[in-house]
């Protein structure tokens, strides 16, 4: 029996459980579960709250629910001024019509339920339309109804007479002023979405607001109405009461005059009091709401900061306190009371705006010496060019932030290495964002023209393998952006395996220092400006000075000297030997003023150095030689004499010799010869301007470049 009560249990919970209501104990049946959660619903709630008004007005209340449903209205009246004091604009309680007119209609509701309550049992006694009625009457009129019938008299009076009055005006012309300026409000939307100033999105919610604003100030126009109208209704009914009380008690009830005046009089005026008290409240909040169409902070705060912002207003006023509390006859202890307060009201705002003024000043005073004023550019800065620059993508930025400087060293030991290896003195490389590149993209610019780019991860590292195989690891495959290899971006913690297997490990920065030196020495020539040549030529020794004021300008110019020092740099001979060049610029000047053969002879002094930079492993030159009948081709085409003198060959002929030198050349490359294609000098320079168009790192050498102390073996003839 227990397993089977406790099964029919369980159904029934369950059941209960499935209709959506409460549980056992707590089931109110199927139609009051409905009534429940419908009442659940804001909706039906509110408008069961709007039957109940009307309900009120139709049928008779017994005392004690009145006495509830007053104390109901004097709160709600409370509420609401409240909410009105604690908001910071009008818009935030833009409910506040439909509230006012609630409000309205359950006082005139609660008002017929106390006059039937009067009119039908006032005979009983001041307890007959409720205690809170009777304590409101007794409270204010004491033992005198003509008393009661004055103090009421007056509220009605201020509240009909002032504040219903002047809140009716106030909204009337606050709700004039907001739609006569609406259409201008919406030009000045419109002409801020026109000027990009704001989206589509932020015009449709000004729109929303405009709208709501002036939709507010229109009902709170009508809805003044209502209080006024309030405030009348609550005279007229309060003199029914009156006479009409008096006439049932007399002529009914058999009182006599005395009793029955002092009776429905005090019950009267009791019920006037208990609705004309929340109607006045409810016209302050009407009248604070129109009121305060400027402010934008709570009250409070809004008239704290105002009266306090003028010191000198608090001390007058303590002033006349103190003149008003000296006159014969007046009590001085309220007005120096006053100007006490007063007094250390103003001198504490004093003193507080003193503070705050002098904290201002040093605030200027320290951003005055930190911040430079921002001057307008020259033009001429402007229309320089950076002779590098490298340029990065937003996603490549953490290469070069404070905690990262990696790139920024790697550049400035980069500077130094080529002053070094070349006796160039790489110019500064400038480094900026570009919000146009892709995020791991790098542009590197020689004189504002794109030279090399490439792309990176730049929380990975790139992988190559020197034997050109492919590489067993995992990671992304890609190729090295500065000569193009197979490469492979692998996480870092695989960086020790790819050691292992005798891979080449780079990291990003690593990467762009290398493609930047590469850009860098194929540029070199172009980079070596006038001024440039100027500077290397005055930070020669002392010793070397004599050198250069006979060579400059007798024998060649200075420009003449930046145009051999670029033909070296071209093929990238170094030119730190400066003193053997200038020595050799000086004989070459003496026979010819040709720059082309007075490169090729200072070539010839710097033997030693070439034939150094070209040797292998073992110290041999390894040399494909130009066999005579290409010798002789090329002698045949130069055309012209002296400075004149070009090279004019069939197409057809330097397409063959083209195809002959890079069969043999890349065939020794599979071999792992590196050789150098050997000349006679006075078709190398000729030679040398053909092979760099497809074979640039080929150095190109004649017979006069080999030192005689150098170590050479033939491997090769074109």
């Amino acid at each position: 029996m227990s397993e089977q009560a406790a099964e029919s249990t369980g159904t029934a919970v369950a059941s209960s459980a499935n209709r959506g209501v409460a549980p056992a104990g707590m089931d109110f049946g199927g139609f009051g579960g409905r009534v429940v959660d419908s009442l659940k619903r804001g909706d039906l709630g509110f408008a069961l709250g709007l039957v109940m008004i009307m309900v009120v007005l139709i049928m008779p209340l017994p005392p004690w629910l009145l006495d509830i449903s007053l104390a109901l209205s004097i709160t709600l009246a409370v509420l609401i001024l409240m909410t009105v004091v604690f908001i910071r604009k009008a818009m935030e309680f833009n409910s506040f019509p439909v509230v006012l007119l609630i409000a309205t209609l359950l006082r005139l509701a609660l008002n017929l339920a106390s006059t039937r309550l009067i009119l039908a049992h006032g005979h009983e006694g001041t307890a007959a339309a409720g205690h809170v009625i009777q304590a409101f009457g007794g409270f204010i009129m004491g033992d005198s109804f003509v008393i009661g019938v004055i103090v009421f008299a007056i509220l009605t009076l201020v509240n009909f007479m002032v504040i219903t009055k002047g809140s009716s005006r106030i909204a009337e012309v606050t709700a004039r002023f907001t739609l006569d300026a609406m259409p201008g409000k919406q030009m000045a939307i419109d002409a801020d979405l026109s000027a990009g100033l704001i989206d589509e999105q932020e015009a449709k919610i000004r729109r929303e607001e405009l709208q709501k604003e002036s939709d507010f100030f229109g009902a709170m126009d009508g809805a003044s109405k209502f209080v006024r109208g309030d405030a009348v209704a609550g005279l007229i009914i309060t003199a029914i009461n009156v006479i009409g009380g008096m006439i049932i008690g007399m002529a009914q009830k058999g009182m006599t005059f005395s009793h029955a005046a002092d009776i429905y009089t005090r019950l009267t005026i009791g019920d006037g009091l208990v609705t004309q008290i929340p109607a006045l409240v409810v016209s302050t909040a009407a009248g604070l709401m129109v009121s305060k169409g400027g402010l934008k902070d709570t009250m409070d705060v809004a008239l704290t900061a105002q009266f306090t912002r003028y010191p000198k207003a608090l001390g007058m006023s303590s002033l006349l306190a103190v003149a008003l509390a000296l006159l014969p006859g007046t009590p001085a202890m309220p007005f120096l009371l006053l100007a006490f307060v007063t007094g250390g009201g103003a001198a504490y705002v004093s003193w507080q705006s003193a503070d705050a003024a002098s904290k201002v000043k040093q605030a200027e005073q320290v951003k005055a010496k930190t911040d430079v004023p921002v001057q307008q550019e020259p033009l001429s800065q402007a229309m320089k060019i950076d002779m590098v620059r490298l340029e990065l993508g937003y996603g490549l930025l953490s290469l070069i932030n404070n905690d990262n400087k990696r790139l920024t060293d790697q550049i400035k030991s980069l500077r130094r290495a080529l002053a070094t290896d070349m006796g160039f003195v790489m110019p500064a490389v400038r480094i900026q964002d570009n919000m146009q590149l892709p995020a791991n993209s790098y542009a590197v610019y020689i004189k504002e023209v794109e030279a090399g780019k490439g792309d990176l991860r730049p929380n990975m590292l790139l992988v190559m393998d020197p034997r050109g195989e492919d590489i067993s690891l995992p990671g992304e495959r890609t190729k090295e952006p500065t000569f193009g290899l197979p490469a492979l971006w692998i996480d870092p913690a695989n960086r020790e395996e790819a050691l292992f297997r005798g891979y080449t490990v780079v990291d990003p920065p690593t990467v762009i220092t290398t493609h930047l030196t590469e850009v860098v020495r194929d540029n070199m020539s172009e980079l070596l400006s006038y001024t440039e040549t100027q500077k290397l030529l005055n930070e020669l020794d002392k010793e070397q000075q004599k050198l250069i004021t006979e060579v400059v300008p007798s024998q060649i110019s200075v420009a003449g000297i930046q145009r051999v020092l670029q033909n070296l740099l071209n093929e990238r001979v170094s030119i730190r030997d400066l003193p053997t060049i200038l020595e050799g610029i000086s004989e070459a000047c003496a026979i010819t003023r040709n720059v082309l053969m007075i490169s090729e002879h200072v070539r010839a002094r710097l033997s030693r150095q070439l034939s150094d930079g070209a040797v292998d492993d073992n110290g041999i030159i390894p040399i494909v030689a130009l066999s005579p009948e290409w010798e002789q081709a090329f002698g045949d085409s130069l055309v012209g004499q002296g400075d004149d003198r070009q090279l004019s060959m069939a197409p057809s002929k330097l397409q063959e010799f083209i195809s002959a030198v890079r069969q043999n050349f890349e065939r020794f490359a599979m071999q792992g010869e590196t050789p150098v294609l050997l000349t006679s000098p006075s078709v190398r320079p000729y030679v040398r301007s053909i092979i760099d168009r497809f074979r640039p790192m080929t150095v190109v050498l004649s017979q006069n470049e080999i030192h005689p102390k150098a170590k050479i073996r033939t491997v090769g003839q074109i």
